[in-house]
C-alpha cells in the first residue's frame, strides 16, 4: 500500500473517531453507520481521483460533488433529478432541513431524537470536517493542520454533551490525530525521536535503524501529549434535566460545598419537545391526592437582578431523619406522604427530585444533604440514571387566616430573600405597589400578585418566547405580557422582594398525569418553575401565577364572589387543575376562563407539497462524480434504496380522499416490510388484523409500539373494506415509532442487517423479474408466426 493511501485511510478512520464523541447527543446512534460509509465513499472519490492524477483543486471539488450527490440522495432525492442530482428545489430542501435541525436543537434535551434537521447537521458536519482533513492530510500532505477541524468536531460535542465518559471521547479523537501524524511523515518523527529517545543506538543491530524508530518516537509522543491533555480535560455541566456537573463534596465525607448550574434554558428546551417522553414514575398510598405534588429539583434564592440563580451551599451527608422545615410552626395542619419514584434510564440528573418539604429519603448510591434547600444531591458523578428512591415528605396545609396573620420574618431572612439590586427596573417595584394596593398584609399582596399573572393581568402562556437576560427582561415581560413559566415565577418573586416578603424560585416539575395502574407519569413537558414565599409559622410556601400550569394552592383560591383574595374567615377549599403540555393560550382566551384552565389550543394542520424535477442538463456538469458514486456506493444500495422507500412511503401525500386512502396503504407496506427487515417475514393470507398480531408477537413489541402496529392496521381495514372509509391521521408517526421499538427489542447484529441489508429489498429483484417477463410477453406477441402449409412435407 502506498504512503498516501495509507494516510487517506488514517483520515478517514481519525474522522470517525472525533465524530464518536457525537455520539452522546442524539438517540439511536445508527447515524454514525450511515456517516462511516459516505465518508468511506468520500475518501475513496480522493483516492481514485488522486491516482488519476488530477489537480489539487479539481480532487477537492470532485469530492465536494461526490458528497453533495450523496447528500442529495439521502435528504432531498424527492426534490433532485433521478434522485440524487440537486438543483433549485433540492437546495432549499436543505435549507429547510437545516431550519428544521436547529429548531430541534434549541428544542429537545440531550439525548435529542433523530430527526431529518439533526441527522443532516450530523452527517453533513461529519462529512465537511472529513473533506477538510482529507484535503489538508492527504491532498496537500500535511497532516498537522488537519486536526484543527479534527478538534472543532470535537469541541463541538464537547460543549453539547453532558457525558460522564467524556475522557474517552476525548481519546479516541486524540489516539486518531496521533495516528494521523505518525503516518504523515516518519522523518519528521524521528528528528523528534533524538529528543524522546536519546542518542541513536550503535550497535548494527537490525533495531538500529529503519522505520520502526520513528514508529516507537510516536508511540512515546502519543502517551506524553495525551496524559498531558487528559489532566485540564474540560466538561460542560448540564441543566435542569441533564447531569448538572461531574461531582460535588469533598473526599468521601459529609462536607465540602455544592453550587449549581443555570437550568434555565434546558426548562425551557423540555417544555418545546414534541414528545413528551417520561422522565419520572411516581407512585404515592391511594388516598393520598397527587394533584398538588410538585417535585422541586432546586431552589433559586440568589438574584442579581438579570437572572435567577442557586447560592453556593455548604453540604452534609444525609441524615436518617430531615429537620423541621426553617418556619413551620406546631399548629399548621399537615400529614405525612410516602412516594415512590423511578427515574428513566436516560435521565441523569445529580439533584434528586423530591416533594417539598421532604422529611426523609431512602436511595442508594453516593447522596450528599444541603440543609438550606434541603434538596439531595449526587456526589462524584452520582445521578438519577435509572434510580428508583422513597421520599417521606410533609403535605402542609396552611390556611389563608395562618398566612394573613402571619408575623414579620426575622431580619436575617428579610436581609437574604428580600435582596434586590439598584440596577432593577423600577418599573418592577412601581407594578408590584400598583398591583397590590390596598393590602393589608403580605400574604393579601402575594395573592393579588398571583391573580394578576394569572387572571386579570393580560398575561399569556408562551413557551416560544426567549428566556432573556439583562436588566430589563422582567421589564419586558411585564410590558409583553407572554412568557412561559420562567418568566412569570421570576416576576413573581422579584416584585414581592421589592414588597418586602422573603422569595424565592423553585424550579422541578408539576403534577404528571395519572395513568391506569395507578401511577402518575412525569414528563418533560411537566418541566416548571414557581415561586416560593416565606411566611413566619408556616415556611416556605408555594404560589402558581402561570397560568394554564400546574395547580393553584387552596389556601390562594377566593370563596368570596367578586374578590380575588380569599376570606380568612372561611376553610379553604381544594381545587387543583390537571397539569397542560398546552404551548399556548389562545388570544381570544379570557381572565375567567385562565383561571378555571379552560382555554385549549389547536394545533396545526400538517401542510402537504411536493416539487417538479430539476432539468437534465444538469447531469452533464455531474458526469464524473455521478460514475465515481455509481461505482462506489453499489455495495451499500439496499440500504440507500429502504431508506429512500421509507421516506417516500411516510412522506406527505394530496389531500383527498384517494390519497390519503394510497398513503395508508404505503404505509401499510412500509410497516411489514420494516418488520421483514427485522426477520418477520410477511404472509399474505392474513388479515391486517391477525397480520399485526402477528407482528406484535414475533417482534417482542413494546405497548406503545403494539399499539401504533394496531392503529395502522385498523386504518388499512377502514380503506379496504368499510364503504366510507374514516382516515386517520399520523399513520407515519406510528410507524416511525414500531421502527424505534424494533431497535429496542432486536439484538446488535440483527440491527445491523436490518439497517445495511435489508430482507425486503428482494422486492426489486421481483419487480426486475415481473417487469422482464412482462416484456418478453409483448416481445413475443408482437413477432410473427411462422406456419407450415398443410400437408407439406419437410
Amino acid at each position: 500500500m502506498s504512503g498516501r493511501a495509507r494516510l487517506a485511510i488514517c483520515a478517514w478512520v481519525a474522522t470517525l473517531l472525533a465524530s464518536c464523541a457525537l455520539l452522546p447527543l442524539v438517540s439511536p446512534a445508527t447515524w454514525i453507520v450511515q456517516a462511516a460509509f459516505m465518508l468511506a465513499i468520500q475518501t475513496g472519490v480522493g483516492a481514485a481521483t488522486r491516482r488519476v492524477p488530477l489537480a489539487r483543486p479539481l480532487t477537492v471539488a470532485a469530492q465536494a460533488l461526490v458528497t453533495l450527490l450523496m447528500l442529495t440522495l439521502v435528504f432531498a432525492h424527492a426534490q433532485a433529478l433521478a434522485g440524487f442530482v440537486p438543483g433549485p428545489e433540492a437546495f432549499q430542501h436543505f435549507a429547510d432541513l437545516l431550519q428544521q435541525g436547529s429548531d430541534d436543537v434549541s428544542r429537545y434535551a440531550i439525548p435529542a431524537p433523530l430527526h431529518d434537521g439533526i441527522r443532516l447537521m450530523l452527517i453533513g458536519g461529519v462529512l465537511v470536517i472529513g473533506l477538510a482533513v482529507d484535503t489538508l492530510a492527504v491532498t496537500f500532505r500535511s497532516a498537522a493542520p488537519a486536526g484543527l477541524p479534527l478538534l472543532a468536531l470535537y469541541s463541538v460535542a464537547a460543549g453539547l454533551s453532558e457525558s460522564s465518559v467524556s475522557w474517552l471521547w476525548f481519546l479516541l479523537a486524540a489516539a486518531g490525530y496521533l495516528m494521523l501524524l505518525l503516518a504523515e511523515g516518519r522523518d519528521r518523527l524521528a528528528q523528534w525521536g533524538r529528543v524522546f529517545g536519546g542518542a541513536p543506538r550503535t550497535t548494527g543491530g537490525p533495531e538500529s535503524a529503519g522505520p520502526l524508530a520513528p514508529v516507537r518516537t510516536g508511540r512515546r509522543i502519543g502517551a506524553v501529549a495525551m496524559a498531558i491533555a487528559l489532566l485540564p480535560l474540560p466538561t460542560i455541566s448540564g441543566g435542569l434535566l441533564d447531569a448538572a456537573g461531574t461531582g460535588v463534596g469533598a473526599g468521601t465525607g459529609g462536607g465540602g460545598t455544592i453550587s449549581a448550574v443555570n437550568p434555565l434554558v434546558s426548562l425551557r428546551d423540555s417544555l418545546n419537545v414534541d414528545e413528551n417522553r417520561q422522565v419520572l414514575s411516581v407512585r404515592t398510598s391511594p388516598n393520598d391526592d397527587v394533584s398538588d405534588l410538585y417535585l422541586r429539583i432546586v431552589s433559586l434564592d440568589d438574584f442579581d437582578g438579570t437572572t435567577w440563580k442557586p447560592s453556593q451551599r455548604h453540604i452534609q451527608s444525609v441524615p436518617s431523619k430531615f429537620p423541621t422545615p426553617t418556619g413551620l410552626g406546631e399548629d399548621v395542619k399537615r400529614s405525612e406522604i410516602t412516594t415512590r419514584i423511578s427515574a428513566a434510564d436516560w435521565y441523569a440528573q445529580d439533584w434528586l427530585p423530591m416533594p417539598y418539604p421532604p422529611s426523609g429519603v431512602n436511595i442508594d448510591g453516593s447522596w450528599r444533604y444541603e440543609p438550606v434547600g434541603m434538596t439531595v444531591v449526587g456526589d462524584h458523578g452520582q445521578n438519577t440514571r435509572g434510580a428508583s428512591y422513597t421520599v417521606t415528605s410533609l403535605d402542609v396545609q396552611p390556611t389563608a387566616e395562618q398566612l394573613a396573620a402571619a408575623p414579620q420574618a426575622s431580619s436575617a431572612m428579610r436581609n437574604q430573600y428580600t435582596k434586590v439590586p439598584k440596577s432593577l427596573p423600577a418599573v418592577v417595584a412601581d407594578t408590584a405597589r400598583k398591583v397590590t394596593a390596598g393590602s393589608t398584609s403580605h400574604y393579601e399582596q402575594a395573592v393579588k400578585l398571583q391573580d394578576y399573572f394569572a387572571v386579570s393581568g393580560g398575561f399569556q402562556y408562551d413557551t416560544q418566547v426567549d428566556v432573556g437576560t439583562g436588566r430589563d427582561a422582567i421589564a419586558k415581560f411585564l410590558r409583553d405580557k407572554q412568557g412561559f413559566c420562567v418568566h412569570f415565577s421570576f416576576a413573581m418573586a422579584a416584585m414581592a422582594r421589592t414588597l418586602g416578603i422573603p422569595a424565592r424560585v423553585a424550579v422541578g416539575f408539576a403534577p404528571g398525569t395519572p395513568e391506569a395502574d395507578g401511577t402518575v407519569s412525569v414528563g418533560l413537558k411537566d418541566a416548571h418553575a414557581w415561586p416560593e414565599l416565606y411566611f413566619e409559622g408556616v415556611g416556605w410556601t408555594r404560589f402558581e401565577p402561570t397560568p394554564n400550569r400546574g395547580s393553584v394552592p387552596s389556601y390562594t383560591q377566593s370563596t368570596t364572589p367578586g374578590s380575588d383574595v380569599p376570606d380568612p374567615a372561611v376553610p379553604s377549599t381544594s381545587t387543583s387543575t390537571a397539569p397542560s403540555t398546552a404551548p399556548s393560550a389562545s388570544e381570544s382566551c379570557t381572565a375567567q376562563q385562565r383561571k378555571l384552565d379552560g382555554c385549549t389550543s389547536q394545533a396545526p394542520a400538517l401542510a402537504t407539497g411536493g416539487g417538479p424535477r430539476g432539468p437534465w442538463w444538469y447531469a452533464q456538469m455531474v458526469a464524473l462524480g455521478l460514475g465515481a458514486l455509481l461505482l462506489l456506493t453499489i455495495p451499500f444500495a439496499p440500504m440507500l434504496w429502504r431508506t429512500r422507500m421509507r421516506s417516500v412511503r411516510l412522506g406527505a401525500h394530496g389531500r383527498t380522499e384517494a390519497d390519503a386512502a394510497i398513503h395508508t396503504l404505503a404505509v401499510w407496506e412500509e410497516l411489514t416490510d420494516t418488520a421483514w427487515d427485522f426477520g418477520i417475514s410477511p404472509d399474505e393470507s392474513l388479515t391486517p388484523r391477525k397480520a399485526a398480531a402477528r407482528i406484535v408477537r414475533l417482534g417482542h413489541l413494546d405497548p406503545p409500539s403494539a399499539a401504533s402496529v394496531h392503529r395502522v392496521a385498523d386504518a388499512v381495514e377502514q380503506v379496504l373494506y368499510a364503504p366510507r372509509p374514516q382516515l386517520a391521521a399520523g399513520l407515519a408517526k406510528d410507524v416511525r415509532r414500531v421502527v424505534v421499538g424494533f431497535q429496542d427489542t432486536a439484538g446488535r447484529s440483527t440491527r445491523l442487517r436490518a439497517l445495511v441489508a435489508p430482507r425486503s429489498t428482494v422486492r426489486v429483484v421481483w419487480a426486475l423479474s415481473a417487469w422482464w417477463m412482462s416484456v418478453t410477453t409483448r416481445a413475443a406477441a408482437l413477432r410473427p408466426t411462422l406456419r407450415k402449409p398443410s400437408g407439406q412435407q419437410g
